[in-house]
């Protein structure tokens, strides 16, 4: 009986094999998981060690402690969708400046998304460009390097731009939100709602002339439509904010002609129309 005992227990704690591993691994990806909560793995089998009892008191004089500095406030909201809304609405109209805008949204504590994102990924490039290009929620290499449209993505937009002689450098590009939904999953009403108001404050500072959708969220949110962007790209549309209406258009996003190559000959008939527009605006 001993023998079958000890037999049972080394079973039971027999290691997994490396198909097993590797069969994990695979259930991880096809179910988006990419990334870890908290920076380093924890076992749950292995019991936590107790914590430390304080220090004893020392009678006397209690030592003269110097003031800490005096840390910015966080911009907290309440815990219903409405009142996180208007707190957005509220933040984002403050914000003078892109800078400002940034400092903002860091201690923004309204959006569900900052909590499980790594990074806040905002803008790059010129802030008084002519076209500024709006475009999906970051991805798991924008939320890992904090930049937006990093990686075979980002390769892959500067091949547009240089199609028609721009560099990234001469437009202003900002995702829809500033933060990696969990999986890459797609946003929720409310997550939308909070983010829209520092979307728009950053149209409203940059003034560009053109401002391009890159992707079907970035679209459908910009431009508040139900259209899949196949029907929805290479169109003109009218974008009025400020008292000031802007010429924008849908086009794919960058990442999908990675998946869809022969779809780049539609991308290339929407640069041309940008182009066009911006030589007879010049």
């Amino acid at each position: 009986m001993r023998l079958l005992k000890n037999d049972m227990m080394a079973r039971e704690f027999h290691p997994p094999s490396p198909e097993a591993l590797a069969a994990l691994l695979d259930w991880y990806v096809a179910n988006d998981v990419d990334v870890a909560i908290e920076e380093e793995a924890v076992n749950r089998l292995v019991p936590r060690p107790a914590e430390e009892p304080p220090p004893p008191v020392e009678r006397g004089l209690p030592p003269i402690a110097e003031p800490a500095p005096r840390p910015q406030p966080m911009i907290a909201t309440a815990a219903s969708p409405e009142a996180d809304a208007q707190a957005a609405r509220e933040a984002a109209a403050s914000a003078a400046t892109l800078d400002e805008l940034r400092d903002i949204l860091g201690r923004f504590e309204g959006c569900a998304l900052k909590t499980t994102a790594k990074s806040l990924v905002l803008a790059e490039g010129n802030p008084k460009a002519r076209v500024m290009l709006v475009g999906d929620p970051p991805g798991r290499d924008e939320d890992l390097q904090g930049e937006v449209f990093a990686g075979p993505s980002g390769t892959m937009l500067d091949r547009m731009l240089k199609a028609i002689g721009l560099l990234r450098s001469d437009v202003y590009v900002t995702p829809i939100v500033p933060w990696r939904p969990p999986g890459n999953r797609a946003l929720t009403p409310q997550e939308a709602a909070v983010c829209r108001p520092f979307l728009e404050r950053q149209i409203e500072l940059v003034d560009p002339d053109f401002l391009i959708c890159l992707g079907a969220t970035a679209a459908k949110e910009l431009l508040q439509t139900s259209e899949g962007i196949l029907r929805l790209r290479g169109q003109w549309r009218p974008y009025v904010i400020g008292g000031r209406e802007i010429r924008a258009m849908a086009t794919l996003h960058p990442s999908h002609l990675l998946l869809q190559p022969l779809q780049k000959r539609l991308v290339w008939r929407d640069l041309l129309s940008l182009k066009a527009a911006l030589d007879a605006s010049t």
